[in-house]
């Protein structure tokens, strides 16, 4: 965590200044620098590759259930976590799936609506003649 952080900011301070200060070597850096990626570095780009190309023909609506699913489909081996810690740290996020409320409908059929039978008039010359609900 602290060589990617003295990558970060050695436009900033000194090289030196930053590992002096982190308590790094120099050379532990420069080494770190060159240093080529590692196997499992490689094999998560390709992944990632793959996981954006699933990511883009579901429309940017498949989690990553469904795209360790075609993962596993296609013939790459690796865990739904692995899809999910990768997702994260590209930032890849489904769309939301877009909901309507039920009276957004638009068109409602006539048997949604009750039939105004009192007219708002709710007295009643005796009990269990008129009864009224809440329609939600």
């Amino acid at each position: 965590m602290k060589y990617p952080f003295i990558a970060r900011h050695r436009a900033v301070w000194s090289v030196s200044e930053l590992c002096r200060t982190l308590g790094v070597s120099r050379s532990g850096f420069y080494e770190w620098h060159a240093r080529s990626p590692s196997a499992h570095q490689r094999t998560n780009e390709r992944l990632l590759g793959r996981i954006r190309e699933s990511f883009q023909a579901s429309d940017r609506t498949y989690g990553s259930p469904r795209i360790w699913r075609d993962l596993s489909a296609w013939g790459e081996h690796c865990g739904r976590h692995r899809v999910a810690r990768l997702m994260r740290h590209a930032n890849i996020v489904v769309r939301a799936k877009r909901r309507r409320h039920p009276s957004d409908t638009g068109s409602r059929s006539a048997h949604a609506i009750a039939a105004n039978v009192l007219d708002r008039d709710f007295t009643a010359s005796a009990p269990n003649q008129k009864w009224v609900a809440n329609g939600e």
